[in-house]
């Protein structure tokens, strides 16, 4: 069994527009919501073997607030093909993964993170799937289980989404 952490990054700031999109830096409350989603992670053992994380700004941000929390020392891959990629190419990356990890996380980009996770879910809590096709918040969690031995055969409604958390859920 292999599980799979779709964490989009913490919210980020609008106040500066010199800035460019990729260069937005997290906004107080982006602050606030990323290490309260590392607790989380922490409580409840969601330790991941590898990470994949978009280059952009508040995607390495959100990380930098989570990896204190995180036992171990995962292996982390920044990677700019992850920067609003579409829900195909997240899919592809994720099958590239190492086979060794059992427990892979990814910080991403709406709204390919959204679209990526409704692909996966087949089935799981009626209460969590309804919530997360509703809205995919900022530094929104979904925890997505595959009866699979390789990250090479994860494929599209073939995931039990275990658990959707949001930040004001905690």
């Amino acid at each position: 069994m292999k599980t799979l952490c779709l964490l989009r990054h913490a919210k980020s700031d609008w106040t500066d527009p010199a800035l460019g999109d990729f260069d937005r830096p997290l906004a107080p409350r982006g602050r606030m919501a990323a290490p309260r989603m590392a607790a989380y992670l922490h409580d409840h053992g969601l330790v991941p073997d590898h990470v994949l994380c978009s280059t952009a700004r508040r995607a390495m941000e959100t990380w930098d607030l989570i990896a204190p929390k995180i036992a171990g020392k995962p292996q982390v891959e920044t990677r700019d093909d992850l920067y609003l990629a579409g829900p195909v190419s997240l899919l592809e990356t994720l099958q590239r993964a190492p086979r060794n990890a059992q427990t892979l996380m990814l910080i991403g980009h709406n709204p390919g993170m959204e679209i990526l996770a409704e692909m996966l879910v087949a089935s799981g809590s009626k209460k969590d799937r309804k919530r997360l096709a509703k809205k995919y918040v900022t530094a929104g969690l979904a925890v997505i289980n595959f009866e699979i031995e390789d990250w090479a055969e994860l494929a599209t409604a073939r995931g039990i989404l275990d658990r959707y958390v949001r930040p004001k859920d905690l």
